[in-house]
């Protein structure tokens, strides 16, 4: 097949998500062609079968931001027509699915149409869907798309309860690619971080206030009193101000690592003992799944889909949001107990296994083609 993949070029879960399908979709011989307005965080080298093809959304003084949905919208006529594209796969209703549906509207009226599949991640639903300003449209491209998935049950639920669906959402979960995230020997990185033999924690995420991240710091305090170890803070965003003042007023700037964002994310879980999570609403947790397949055990609250990633009792352990004592509680178990630790690590790569790409790629084959077969034009 011949699909156009629209995503947020960004180290977003969505984002990734849709890299790691296109790039899976390419090694099974479909020509993949992303469109978007900056080539994909995860999209590195030339691949055999990978198309790029970048919006430019031009300033114009009429406006006082550039018109991106026009030129997407345009952009997407143009590459759906000239690459004689089978199916168009959008990540995020908004703008995309809305975009999508005026481009195959226009394509229409030249007599040609394409399907468009619309992947609902998290955020285009608990956040921005959520707005009575753009719920309408939401909930309009949703019902107009010819095929929907949502990465979770938990995010298929949370649709159907917020928005009129009339349109049927297929739950295809999100998922690691094990080439990538597995365990791998990197004890003289270790020694580095943690020279005295000190527990790892990690935690990587866009530091957005629904991330938690300070509730990360507090859970380490608490650890750092019965337990030697360190904390590393993967990514950037809007709160690390506030976060690096929070490492200075509790005196722990020494143990806690701002990393930045990270391509190679797995060299560091690799070495991690333990993953922290504490998000007020996670869509599905490709995170702590990336974490999972590295066999690094979770502390996670309970929001969202994460219960169908971290099983709580065996692949880590499940609290309430913002319950910081009890995830450092149930961080402190796991920490100081090797053999239990140990358990854990094997649990979480057993159930992270549940997830690899070589399942879940399928899935997406088989939908494609089911609605390529049953769009109505």
């Amino acid at each position: 097949m011949k699909i156009g993949i629209v995503c947020y070029p960004t180290y977003g879960g969505s984002g990734v998500v849709a890299t790691e399908l296109g790039l899976g979709l390419a090694k099974q011989g479909h020509k993949i062609h992303f469109i978007t307005y900056g080539r994909p965080a995860r999209l590195k080298h030339f691949q055999e079968n990978i198309f790029y093809h970048e919006v430019n959304a031009e300033d114009y003084p009429l406006f006082e931001y550039p018109p991106y949905d026009t030129a997407l919208a345009s952009k997407l006529v143009d590459v759906i027509k000239y690459e004689n594209l089978d199916l168009l796969h959008v990540h995020y209703a908004i703008p995309h699915a809305a975009v999508a549906y005026m481009a195959k509207k226009i394509l229409l009226a030249e007599g040609k149409y394409v399907p468009v599949v619309t992947t609902l991640h998290g955020t285009d639903i608990t956040l921005v869907g959520k707005n009575k300003s753009f719920a309408p449209v939401v909930a309009f491209s949703i019902n107009k798309s010819d095929g929907v998935t949502a990465v979770s049950d938990s995010l298929k639920k949370q649709t159907n309860e917020n928005f009129d669906i009339k349109n049927e959402i297929k739950v295809i979960h999100n998922f690691i690619d094990f080439d990538r995230f597995r365990k791998i020997n990197k004890d003289h990185f270790k020694k580095a971080i943690a020279p005295n033999g000190e527990k790892i924690l990690v935690h990587t995420s866009n530091f957005r206030k629904v991330k938690r991240v300070q509730d990360v710091i507090h859970v380490f305090k608490q650890v750092f009193k019965e337990i030697p170890s360190k904390l590393l803070l993967v990514g950037d965003g809007p709160e690390r101000r506030n976060l690096e003042e929070l490492c200075r007023e509790i005196g722990l700037c020494d143990e806690i690592r701002f990393l930045g964002k990270q391509d190679a994310v797995e060299e560091l879980l690799a070495v991690s003992d333990l993953f922290i999570m504490p998000s007020a609403n996670e869509s599905f947790g490709l995170a702590a799944l990336e974490a999972m397949a590295c066999e690094v055990p979770v502390i996670s609250s309970n929001a969202g889909g994460l219960p169908e990633v971290n099983i709580h009792g065996e692949t880590g352990f499940l609290s309430d949001v913002g319950d910081v004592d009890s995830m450092a509680k149930h961080a402190i178990q796991l920490l100081s107990n090797d053999e239990m630790l140990k358990k854990f690590s094997k649990n979480a790569l057993n159930n992270a296994e549940k997830f690899d790409i070589k399942y879940i790629l399928p899935q997406y084959e088989q939908y494609y083609e089911h609605i390529l077969a049953t769009a109505v034009y």
